[in-house]
């Protein structure tokens, strides 16, 4: 409710279903490396960087001072969690400050 944007990426395959990776996060190597080993989510983080690379200076230019980016899977912990960080610097890299939150990371 409080998200200016929202993407769902559970169109993502799920690394829950990897028994050796379901305990792990999207912060820890071996989840970024199952998700970003799949061509369709880089091609969906260069098409979302994209989006969002247009979209920042046009909110700057019409005064908003905040911009909130959900992005949600299933679980919060794995698919989600990857591609917001991934986002979050590809912003950062772009000169804009960042606060990253992983709402339900610490879900079990």
């Amino acid at each position: 409710i409080e998200a200016d944007l929202v993407f769902d990426v559970r169109f993502l395959p799920n690394p829950y279903y990897i028994a050796e990776l379901r305990h792990q996060t999207g912060l820890d190597q071996g989840v970024w490396d199952f998700i970003f080993g799949y061509q369709q989510t880089r091609d969906f983080m260069k098409h979302l960087e994209g989006l969002i690379g247009f979209l920042l200076p046009l909110y700057v230019e019409e005064g908003k001072t905040s911009l909130t980016i959900a992005v949600g899977c299933t679980g919060g912990r794995h698919r989600s969690v990857a591609v917001a960080h991934a986002l979050a610097e590809a912003v950062r890299q772009e000169g804009y400050p960042v606060g990253e939150v992983h709402r339900d990371l610490g879900r079990i």
